[in-house]
């Protein structure tokens, strides 16, 4: 028998959701303020200074505009003219590299807005996490049955990694504004193009590995997906530090901008730590995607588009896996390949269900 939806929790979830949005705008416009008037922070300019003195100043790259600073050190005063640049040919210790802005304590009013910023993304994801429970109250079931509650479970998930990081003390709030950006256009995407009213699902999902399979899948892409924002602002600082350790200058928005991100081995590390995290877990996935199958439709791989591509994503990040344990890839060619990997990811979703005719496709848009 097929339960009939509850309107009145499904339109709860879409005023939640919709909640959701306006607070995430709000704490756009906070990032956005905190990226123009905060500095980097003090803390990591000072540490970035002792280094410099520690390595003798050979071969440290500065940007012509930063700022001198006083140092104190042993009971005597050390003037440095300018911060060092932590750049890739450099080793720093981990402290000398700076983690974005709010990272360790900046500038007063940089370090507000970007409190202000978290506390509104804390608000804004409980009550997204409160449209998409609803959601699932309003038909029993999970809620990822189709585009839209997928989507707005995958912006959630997304969130909901951001702000784990910042509670288990990680210095990730540099991800805040890009991250919180995609959120909106994602969620915007969900109820506009992808909206899909409240219903039951097909037989063929009444199945306990519809609440390990799909889970699964949205997790991994949520975590690919920081894993690729990770990669994409590394390829910007990297070509910014190539440029200033080369002797060139850079504007002072751009420079203003790449200051508050993490150095590029910093960036690159953190990237690979997550995509090989989330690996095994995507591997589990199409492994309990192929059992599904086999109770669903008595085979375990048929070669169905929406199969294709979750194992070419597969091969893709196995690839940067392999390419950074064998060969030594890191940087810009790993970057490339993790960025790949998303972008399978995303195709898999968005283009098999639009465009491909799929077992896959009952979810609808």
């Amino acid at each position: 028998m097929i339960l009939a939806a509850d309107e009145g929790l499904a339109d709860l979830s879409n005023m939640l959701i919709y909640s959701s949005m306006a607070v995430y705008a709000l704490a756009f416009l906070a990032y956005t303020a905190e990226w123009i008037f905060g500095s980097r922070s003090k803390v990591a300019r000072t540490a970035a200074a002792l280094t410099r003195e520690a390595d003798g100043e050979a071969g440290a790259a500065v940007p012509a505009q930063a700022p001198a600073i006083t140092v104190r050190k042993a009971g005597a005063t050390s003037v440095l003219d300018r911060p060092r640049v932590v750049t890739r040919s450099s080793s720093p210790a981990r402290d000398a590299v700076p983690d974005g802005p709010g990272a360790a304590g900046g500038d007063v009013q940089g370090d507000t807005y970007g409190r202000i910023a978290v506390s509104l993304t804390v608000l804004a994801f409980l009550m997204h996490l409160g449209g998409v429970a609803t959601r699932a109250l309003s038909v029993e079931r999970g809620p990822w049955g189709n585009m839209y509650e997928f989507s707005t479970a995958f912006s959630m998930v997304v969130v909901g990694a951001f702000l784990g990081f910042l509670l288990a003390k990680k210095n990730v709030r540099w991800l805040g504004l890009p991250l919180v950006t995609t959120v909106l256009l994602d969620l915007g995407l969900a109820v506009t193009v992808l909206y899909t009213e409240s219903a039951q699902l097909v037989p063929a999902l009444d199945s306990i590995w519809m609440w390990i399979h799909v889970p699964l899948a949205i997790i991994c892409g949520g975590l690919f997906y920081v894993g690729a924002i990770s990669s994409v602002l590394f390829l910007f600082r990297d070509r910014y530090e190539a440029k200033i350790a080369a002797g060139g200058t850079a504007r002072t928005l751009t420079a203003s901008v790449m200051e508050r991100l993490p150095s590029s081995v910093t960036l690159d590390k953190f990237a690979y730590r997550i995509n090989a995290a989330v690996f095994p877990v995507w591997t589990f996935t199409i492994i309990a995607g192929a059992i599904w199958a086999e109770n669903a439709w008595g085979r375990y791989w048929g070669w169905d588009p929406k199969e294709v591509w979750a194992f070419i994503t597969w091969v893709a990040y196995a690839c940067y896996l392999h390419a950074r344990a064998t060969v030594g890839w890191k940087g810009r060619k790993a970057a490339y390949l993790a960025i790949a990997g998303f972008v399978c990811f995303v195709i898999n979703y968005y283009g098999v269900n639009i465009f491909f005719d799929s077992l896959h496709s009952y979810g609808g848009v």
